[in-house]
């Protein structure tokens, strides 16, 4: 599937503060005209960085991929940035997408697409290791240290190596392939203020309580361990009836390091939820065939 377009939607600008507007846009693969899923990426990801998983999916005539506040070519954060905000602006794109069949959440946006189905009926929802408070506070005040001081790298670094418990050998290798730590240093720019609204608003002690169906995926690597699958164990707690399925051999980035294969796993879960009669539970480790 090809990206055939790219939209572009003001938000923010009804909460009466001039310094409120901002926009965002959306790059869409397949059929811009027919209903399909739309993705939320999450914290240092941006809609260029799930190309792969978009264009190997093949269970919706249309992928819309968000790219949030804060990374080109959306617009500012702005000063009245939050959560809040976030599910606002992710209202705004569900509206522009009448008849959204899924809504796909990873990381930080998986706990987006959660809140937007507490407050709208949705067919359909998936998220990939959401995160929810508290998670990375303890890092918060250095994380906000090294951006008050313009360093970049340092922002890189903290959320790599504290947030995701990379060793540093590995941190290493990411800052030695120069294009690609340029571009972390590019979507470094908003990780303090996300991680800041994730643990400063209130969040409802039941989640998509709209929602048709909800499916909640961890990757075996991270699977009841700190940071992502204890978080991801608290969400599942929040979530009625939700499926949980486990990526085999996949930690928090598998859109990177498997993107085929995450896309399989998404149409292999559309499929289920097409056919609801031939859905059966599933053991937590096996996802349906696509």
């Amino acid at each position: 599937m090809e990206r055939t377009i790219q939209k572009s939607f003001p938000v923010g600008a009804d909460q009466g503060d001039a310094g409120a507007g901002s926009w965002v846009t959306v790059d869409v693969y397949g059929d811009p005209g027919a209903p399909g899923l739309v993705v939320v990426p999450g914290a240092m990801s941006d809609a260029r960085g799930w190309e792969g998983v978009a264009a190997a999916i093949g269970a919706w005539p249309s992928v819309a991929v968000v790219n949030r506040r804060g990374r080109t070519p959306s617009g500012p954060l702005t000063s009245t940035y939050s959560l809040r905000a976030e599910v606002e602006d992710l209202g705004v794109v569900l509206d522009a997408f009448p008849g959204t069949e899924a809504l796909f959440g990873w990381s930080y946006g998986g706990l987006i697409a959660l809140l937007a189905a507490g407050e709208r009926p949705l067919p359909h929802v998936i998220a990939y290791e959401p995160v929810i408070r508290p998670f990375g506070l303890d890092v918060l005040p250095d994380l906000r240290a090294a951006e008050e001081a313009g360093d970049l790298d340092a922002v890189v670094e903290i959320v790599h190596r504290r947030i995701a418990g990379l060793d540093a050998a590995v941190v290493e290798a990411l800052r030695a392939d120069r294009e690609e730590w340029e571009a972390l240093r590019r979507l470094a720019g908003p990780a303090c203020a996300e991680l800041a609204a994730l643990n400063g608003d209130a969040v409802p002690e039941a989640l998509a309580g709209r929602a048709d169906g909800v499916d909640l995926i961890v990757g075996e690597l991270n699977r009841g361990r700190a940071p992502y699958g204890t978080a991801f164990e608290e969400v599942a707690r929040r979530v009625a009836r939700a499926e949980v399925h486990v990526l085999p051999g996949q930690g928090h980035v598998a859109h990177l390091q498997a993107p085929e294969e995450l896309a399989r796993s998404l149409d292999g879960l559309a499929a289920v939820r097409a056919d609801p009669p031939a859905a059966v539970r599933r053991a937590p480790d096996n996802f349906p065939a696509a």
